[in-house]
């Protein structure tokens, strides 16, 4: 690692973005330096600004995908190189505005219970049940199930926020079936290594995202299933069945641990319940109106 990289990387750990973000942001400056293969602080700003429209016209990089790029080059040119340069002011992709893929009740049941191993089972229905990100459920931990209380403690969630969440009594049972099989003293979901799962009571690691991202794929791929679905898309089915089962938006905002609440209203334009609740108030005040 170069010193200037090793720079860049502590001076997002001290402007408090997280282990991912700076592990994005650095792959996104590299990235740059392969593309011209010359030392970054060689770069110009016109040659910088040909790299994005390489991105965006040869590459086909999507807007989502040129953000993460300019998230992390800017913040490298700026503050540890320290250069002021116009293109980090007149650059602006759009946020595509696509609605989430969501799953019905039955979709969700039919692809936890079609999970081929009890940490599967238990992993998925605890993804679900809690409305958690990958990350959130893969590092849990014993001590965050506060059982007495109905809740668990979501530590250092997205932008470094902690919250509590309901944990529902047919997951505590789960949980607690699931511990059995394994007794590691902090992971709830440990790593089972090459051995069948024998030694995950003394596993000094949690299981991984690469690890229960293929099992739910191997599963899709056996159910033939026709929807994309990852991980994430069970957190959009839950904001959305909590949504239809009226709990007010401000509470699933505080549930999902979302900074504002625009990131959980998106959730109403899938809302089947929402969508038939309006076109009975729509026919009713037409007919009022016009009968």
């Amino acid at each position: 690692m170069s010193n200037l990289i090793k720079r860049f990387k502590e001076d997002l750990q001290l402007a408090g973005y997280a282990k991912r973000s700076i592990q994005s942001y650095t792959s996104s400056v590299l990235r740059l330096q392969r593309f011209y293969n010359k030392p970054l602080e060689d770069i110009t700003e016109e040659q910088l600004r040909q790299y994005w429209l390489c991105c965006q016209n040869e590459f086909g990089w999507s807007a989502a995908t040129l953000r993460i790029s300019y998230s992390g080059i800017q913040h490298f040119f700026t503050k540890t190189l320290v250069r002021s340069w116009n293109i980090f002011n007149d650059i602006k992709w759009k946020r595509e505005q696509t609605l989430p893929t969501i799953l019905s009740l039955e979709e969700v049941r039919k692809i936890i219970y079609a999970l081929p191993t009890v940490q599967s089972h238990a992993f998925y229905l605890t993804l679900y049940s809690m409305g958690l990100r990958l990350r959130e459920a893969t590092t849990l931990q014993v001590k965050d199930i506060l059982s007495d209380r109905g809740l668990v403690h979501i530590h250092g969630g997205k932008g470094a926020m902690d919250r509590t969440v309901p944990l529902p009594k047919i997951t505590l049972l789960t949980l607690r079936k699931y511990y059995k099989t394994h007794r590691n003293s902090k992971w709830i979901f440990p790593a089972l290594g090459r051995n069948g799962g024998k030694d995950a009571q003394y596993a000094k690691n949690h299981v991984s995202d690469s690890g229960v991202q293929g099992v739910l794929r191997s599963t899709l791929k056996r159910l033939k299933f026709k929807k994309h679905v990852h991980p994430h898309v069970f957190r959009h089915a839950y904001a959305t069945h909590l949504l239809e089962a009226n709990i007010p938006i401000r509470h699933v905002q505080k549930i999902l641990g979302h900074k504002t609440l625009k990131s959980t209203m998106i959730y109403l334009h899938v809302t089947t319940q929402a969508q038939v609740d309006s076109n009975d108030k729509v026919s009713k005040v037409m007919q009022g109106v016009l009968s």
